[in-house]
C-alpha cells in the first residue's frame, strides 16, 4: 500500500518544526511544504516525527 501525505497549507503556521526534524520537509516563504507526498517505508519515520510534532496537525500521514 502506498504511503501518502496529505499536507493543509492553509492550516500551517509556518513554525519551521516540520523542516527541523525531516529532510522532506522545507521551508517556502511562511509556510513549509514536503518536497514529495509519495514516500517510502524508509522515510516514513522522519515523516511520522513531522506529523505529530506539527502543533497545528497540519500533516496527516495515511498508508504503510
Amino acid at each position: 500500500m502506498p504511503i501518502k501525505i496529505t499536507f493543509d497549507k492553509m492550516a500551517c503556521i509556518g513554525c519551521g518544526v516540520c523542516s527541523s526534524v525531516c529532510e522532506n520537509w522545507v521551508m517556502e516563504g511562511d509556510k513549509a511544504r514536503p518536497n514529495k507526498t509519495d514516500i517510502s517505508k524508509q522515510e516514513l519515520k522522519s515523516n511520522k516525527e513531522a506529523e505529530e510534532i506539527c502543533p497545528v496537525k497540519a500533516i496527516t500521514i495515511e498508508g504503510g
